[in-house]
């Protein structure tokens, strides 16, 4: 018995390790308001997904947390919508309601007291860049954290690409650039070993973002992702302090 309970619990350690988890992106819109979706899914063993996560809405930086599910069938998908990163306990400000399949999530947004609010479309697909050209010299950030980016871009090749961040008191510091270009659907793609930046369209935005730059950072410093708008002007992706 006292090995059948062994070989029980190791089984059961095995399927837990092996549970599916993935973060996604999608782009689309609330509405009339462009947005960006961010989910973390794990799959239940149902195959349905349990979902987290939240949207911003572009230009005003409004950010929804999110929690729900997707059903294995049909790909029926349920989202409530909270101020908060803790939903539960807490009054809802919404819930989105559709169906995401084929890379699609499209459906209906209501209200806290179920009235229907307006419709959402959101894909997993962002769209080519082959034709990007921009020159684009910007800073942003705040008391504690600044960041200045410049690049050029003509027809889609990005030239003379740098990227460098501050964190004040301590003084450390991030500088990316030398990176070459990568091939990358559904956006552009810099890359210097583990090191990688992408721009992706996000309505009238690019959104720059670093991944794996660790190494060319200080211990306390890091890149947070950056908004350009077709001006050239640039702002961190996140909300604004109020």
């Amino acid at each position: 018995m006292r090995g059948l309970a062994c070989l029980m619990l190791w089984f059961a350690t095995a399927a837990f390790s092996q549970e599916k988890t993935e973060s996604l992106e999608l782009v689309g819109h609330i509405g009339s308001r462009d947005a960006l979706l961010v989910l973390h899914a794990t799959q239940r063993p149902d195959e349905g997904w349990q979902l987290t996560g939240e949207y911003l809405l572009l230009p005003t930086m409004t950010r929804r947390f999110l929690e729900g599910e997707r059903s294995p069938q049909m790909g029926v998908t349920t989202l409530k919508e909270g101020a908060t990163a803790i939903l539960f306990g807490r009054p809802p400000t919404g819930e989105l309601r559709g169906t995401w399949s084929a890379g699609a999530f499209k459906g209906v947004r209501y209200g806290p007291g179920g009235q229907e609010r307006e419709r959402f479309e959101f894909s997993e697909a962002f769209r080519a860049m082959d034709g990007y050209s921009a020159a684009v010299r910007c800073e942003a950030g705040d008391e504690r954290y600044a960041a200045s980016l410049s690049y050029s871009s003509e027809a889609g090749r990005l030239k003379a690409f740098e990227w460098r961040s501050r964190l004040a008191p301590s003084g450390h510091t991030c500088a990316l650039d030398n990176l070459a270009q990568q091939p990358f659907s559904g956006g552009l793609k810099l890359a210097a070993g583990a090191c990688s930046v992408t721009l992706r369209e996000i309505g009238e935005y690019v959104k720059v973002a670093a991944e794996g730059c660790a190494a060319l950072c200080g211990s306390q410093a890091y890149l947070e992702p950056l908004l350009v708008d077709r001006r050239g002007h640039c702002r961190l992706l996140r909300p604004e302090a109020k």
